[in-house]
């Protein structure tokens, strides 16, 4: 009688470890195998981290519905750069102290610095506040950024170490206004009330930015790092490199969120252009040739013959309308190569056609620098069209004529990943260099 309590008890006690075990498989194992299937079911209800990130931000008039833009066939893509790029980032920070830094935005490429590089918010959002603010971190950088009308020299407290300015040298009354900016900072490192400063330069589009040079480090001043907009022969990538153009966010170019139709749909123009056409300009042989080949009924084409510093509720609607509803974007030289158009059509996914041809002025060094002009767009394998002469654009067309919509697809999503990864990849550069220079300074004056 015994043995038989014994043989129940024994049995009893291997049907609950049977049973702890099978429950144990569901909760560990069963969760796991169902996670994709939630997953896949969020994205396509349209759960978009970035908007997460975004919160409050105003949104795009540009956006429709919401829109995953990395497909579970691209996941592995996205997840390998993210991977390497914090592999870099968190190389680069090993063993240092954090690094504190304020930006003080002076000029409209602060807000593409801030909103569109590094995705940072702005309190209060109401674009003409006087005074604006947002804070961010980069690996082990903290950013803060200030911008607005009331953001004037000895007019704030500054209890920072660490500043980056962000400057407008395009043309004379802009430095003037500028050089009142340097002038206040080298008053504060004098006083040890700063320690170390760069610069953001929306530089002159012939490259002529002599008036800046007195201000760098390496001809006496303070200036460590020059960030610099166009392809300046001063560029070096030690304390002198190239920045983007960006968007005109002077014109209230917003932050642009994909959408599934912007991937997806299929666009009823093969391409536009709406810009000022000068005079015996490329603009105009551009224009030319679309009328002979009679393709501009098939383009979204609307010329000025004066240029507007500022767009129209209905201008910038319209701008917006023929970069979502275009396939190609044309992107003719101006005064300098490099335009607002080329960065505005890759956040709407339409392809830019870029005129590769040197401008007048100091800028680019072909023999020094054979990838002149773009030279930071080229370096980064930008997915555009390049060419030499506005006669090679029928030819382009009629090739368009023959791409399939699924072809069109691929093509807008690798324009999409290429953006994306261009701007983190800047993002990083920029915290790297200066916690390059800064901190190892630091180090040096202990």
């Amino acid at each position: 009688m015994r043995l038989t309590r014994k043989r129940l008890c024994s049995f009893l006690i291997a049907l609950y470890c049977l049973f702890s075990l099978y429950a144990a498989y569901h909760v560990f194992f069963g969760r796991r195998r169902r996670a994709p299937a939630a997953s896949l079911r969020a994205l396509r209800k349209g759960a978009v981290p970035s908007r997460e990130r975004r919160g409050h931000r105003e949104q795009s008039t540009l956006r429709s519905e919401e829109w995953n833009p990395w497909e579970a066939d691209e996941k592995s893509e996205q997840q390998h750069r993210l991977k390497s790029s914090l592999q870099i980032l968190n190389k680069s920070t090993k063993g240092k102290t954090d690094l504190h830094v304020q930006i003080w935005g002076k000029a409209a490429i602060g807000l593409y610095l801030w909103e569109h590089i590094f995705e940072g918010l702005l309190e209060p959002t109401d674009v003409t506040a006087q005074w604006r603010e947002g804070n961010s971190v980069v690996g082990r950088t903290h950013y803060s950024f200030i911008t607005g009308p009331a953001v004037v020299p000895g007019y704030f407290s500054v209890d920072v170490n660490n500043v980056v300015l962000i400057l407008n040298g395009r043309e004379k009354a802009k430095v003037f206004y500028a050089t009142k900016w340097l002038l206040y900072a080298q008053n504060l490192v004098q006083t040890q009330k700063l320690q170390h400063l760069a610069v953001v330069l929306l530089g002159n589009e012939h490259c002529n930015n002599e008036w800046i040079n007195q201000f760098l480090k390496r001809n006496g001043g303070f200036v460590e790092l020059l960030f610099i907009v166009y392809d300046s022969p001063w560029i070096n990538d030690m304390d002198i490199f190239q920045w983007p153009l960006g968007v005109a966010t002077y014109r209230n170019f917003p932050v642009v969120e994909a959408s599934w139709s912007m991937v997806y749909n299929e666009r009823p123009y093969l391409c536009n252009f709406l810009g000022t056409v000068y005079e015996n300009s490329s603009r105009q042989a551009l224009m030319n040739i679309l009328k002979q080949n009679g393709n501009d009924k098939l383009c979204w084409v609307s010329s000025r013959e004066r240029w507007q510093p500022q767009e129209t509720n209905e201008s910038l609607k319209n701008y917006q309308d023929a970069l979502l509803q275009s396939d190609l974007t044309l992107c003719p030289a101006g005064v300098n190569t490099e335009c607002y158009r080329i960065y505005e059509a890759c956040s709407c996914g339409s392809i830019p056609v870029v005129e590769d041809v040197m401008t007048a002025g100091s800028c680019g060094n072909t023999s020094a620098h054979h990838s002149a002009p773009l030279q930071l767009l080229k370096s980064m394998n930008a997915p555009f069209i390049f060419i030499k002469n506005w006669k090679e654009l029928p030819a382009i067309l009629e090739k368009e004529k023959t791409v399939s919509l699924s072809e069109k697809i691929q093509r807008r999503k690798r324009l999409l990943h290429w953006y994306q990864y261009f701007k983190t990849e800047l993002k990083m550069r920029f915290t790297n260099i200066l916690e390059s220079s800064f901190l190892s300074n630091n180090k040096g004056s202990l």
